[in-house]
């Protein structure tokens, strides 16, 4: 039985070779002939268009004059290597034939077009920052401090925590003017308005609030989120809000209508980070997917999907003066140009998990790190001037030594980081430090050529 089986199936497949040998052997005799004068076009028409700018650029290339009073050696006879240099020069410009041989030697020689000379690449200086150091530590939340934002005076700023409680802090003097109740859940992200007299807040319970700090009462809701809402970002000049969470969208809100106008989705994973500006692209997401994308707000469509990281993004922040952002993970810092998403540079050595990122209009770029770590950026050139631990605050323990925010206030001059130990600290820079006491420690490495 299995023989007759086996039978059977090598005649189904001998006769399908042979059918499909019998179908391509009747087309064979009918290909057009090939024609040379059309081979020859084809050939002539790819090399204009794949060389067509460099023989313009010969062509219009300057012929040098030649000099009557230059005394020109003769080559040896027998010497070869002349020959092969006449032979094989580039591409040399028609000039009229002269009549004896030097001559001819020395329009070939001196017609050929020069190489350019390849420079080595420059490596930019860093600018010379001062250090930071911490000068105040500010207790009050029962819970991790998950998020800070600074109000445009510049006089006081907001925190939110895992206690549900929203702090109002004098920036000053760093004591604390009101304590905002509401939410059900840890507070995840905190925004203020530069036209309105609104805080903006979103937490773990799904709910996004509009408080007004004249009544330090919630004014307005935006329900739409299906799961925790993890980030918040307002749009500087138009009343647009735009939120993130854990459900793989980021949703564009209407300030006064409250209506949902545009749910951009495209990612498969939380998005973890969320900003926005009035240029192009006005709206920036960072995502678990690994991927960051650049969003048009006006169609609400993705208009460009950035895949350098290999890891989770957790923050994604704009440059203050250029039009840059950068964006955080596990595995680098990374820098982009707007608005196309182009890649600058990578910053490499904060080896731990990044959850925050700040800029401040000096070039100073700020990473804050899971394990209390935080490391300071000269922007321009990827240069880490500074690193930080976080003192743990006296009984708690080692394992919360963890950075979950930092922002820069409207000046640059103070940073304020929320940590897992429940404290929020503050720091400024050491103005006694100057160039001699803190010297550049630039070693630039050598551009190696990757070997594939």
């Amino acid at each position: 039985m299995v023989d007759v089986q086996r039978h059977s199936v090598h005649t189904l497949v001998f006769r399908s070779l042979k059918r499909t040998h019998d179908t391509f052997l009747m087309n064979q005799g009918l290909l057009p002939p090939i024609d040379p004068e059309l081979e020859r076009k084809k050939k002539s028409i790819k090399a204009r268009d794949t060389y067509g700018d460099i023989v313009n650029k010969v062509k219009n290339q300057p012929v040098k004059a030649k000099n009557p009073n230059e005394n020109l050696d003769p080559p040896p006879p027998g010497d070869e290597s002349f020959v092969g240099a006449q032979s094989t020069s580039l591409v040399p410009v028609n000039t009229p034939a002269a009549t004896s041989s030097s001559a001819v030697a020395t329009s070939s020689t001196s017609n050929t077009v020069a190489m350019p000379v390849k420079k080595a690449p420059l490596m930019l200086k860093p600018q010379w920052h001062p250090p930071w150091k911490l000068y105040r530590v500010i207790s009050g939340h029962l819970g991790w401090v998950r998020c800070c934002a600074v109000e445009p005076g510049n006089e006081w700023f907001a925190t939110g925590s895992a206690d549900r409680v929203i702090k109002i802090w004098d920036l000053a003097s760093g004591k604390l003017k009101v304590s905002l109740t509401g939410h059900i859940s840890s507070v995840r992200g905190l925004a203020f308005s530069h036209r309105h007299p609104y805080l903006f807040s979103c937490g773990e319970d799904r709910q996004v609030k509009c408080w007004d700090l004249e009544y330090n009462k919630v004014i307005r809701h935006y329900h739409g989120h299906l799961s925790a809402v993890y980030s918040l970002a307002l749009h500087p000049t138009i009343d647009v809000l735009t939120t993130a969470g854990r459900d793989a969208t980021a949703r564009i809100w209407d300030m006064r209508t409250k209506a949902n106008v545009h749910t951009l989705t495209g990612h498969t994973n939380t998005v973890a980070s969320v900003i926005s500006q009035a240029a192009e692209p006005q709206v920036i997401t960072g995502s678990h997917d690994c991927t960051i994308r650049l969003w048009d707000l006006a169609a609400g469509k993705s208009r460009a999907t950035l895949t350098n990281h290999k890891k989770s993004v957790r923050a994604v922040c704009f440059h203050p003066m250029l039009n840059m952002f950068a964006s955080a993970s596990p595995d680098n810092i990374k820098e982009w140009k707007c608005p196309e998403g182009k890649f600058i540079q990578n910053l490499s050595g904060h080896n731990s998990i990044v959850n925050c990122l700040a800029i401040n209009p000096e070039g100073v770029l700020v990473s804050g790190a899971d394990n209390g770590t935080m490391y300071m950026w000269d922007f321009r050139t990827g240069y880490n001037f500074q690193r930080l631990q976080a003192p743990v605050q006296p009984g708690s323990m080692d394992s919360e030594a963890g950075i979950f925010s930092a922002t820069f206030d409207i000046s640059g001059s103070r940073l304020i980081t929320t940590e897992a130990d429940k404290t929020i600290k503050v720091y400024k820079e050491d103005l006694t430090a100057t160039e001699e006491s803190h010297p550049i420690n630039w070693k630039p490495e050598i551009i190696k050529r990757r070997k594939y």
